[in-house]
């Protein structure tokens, strides 16, 4: 354990900033499991659902919890299956 002050209020800060990035990747995970469950019903419900994750993904990685890139390769994938074989119908 810390014995300086200094490092005592580091530890502090590691833990409230872990329990603050492990709630941001749960609801990360969370949207994505949801934005999956859509994959094959209506496209309303798909384009809806992954423009939540999406959202979510990305404020995650501008709060620091996951890394820009992974946010944009996790919103990459999510579309591509999402959205695979879909063609626009007009």
């Amino acid at each position: 354990m810390a014995n300086h002050k200094s490092a005592l209020k580091r530890a502090r800060q590691s833990v409230t900033r872990q329990a603050r990035n492990s709630i941001n990747k749960t609801k990360v995970k969370n949207a994505v499991k949801k934005a999956l469950a859509t994959v094959g019903g209506l496209a309303e419900d798909s384009a809806v659902a992954f423009k939540k994750a999406m959202s979510t993904l990305h404020k995650a990685a501008s709060k620091g919890a996951i890394h820009p890139r992974n946010a944009s390769r996790r919103v990459s994938r999510l579309a591509k299956r999402l959205f695979q074989g879909q063609t626009a119908q007009e």
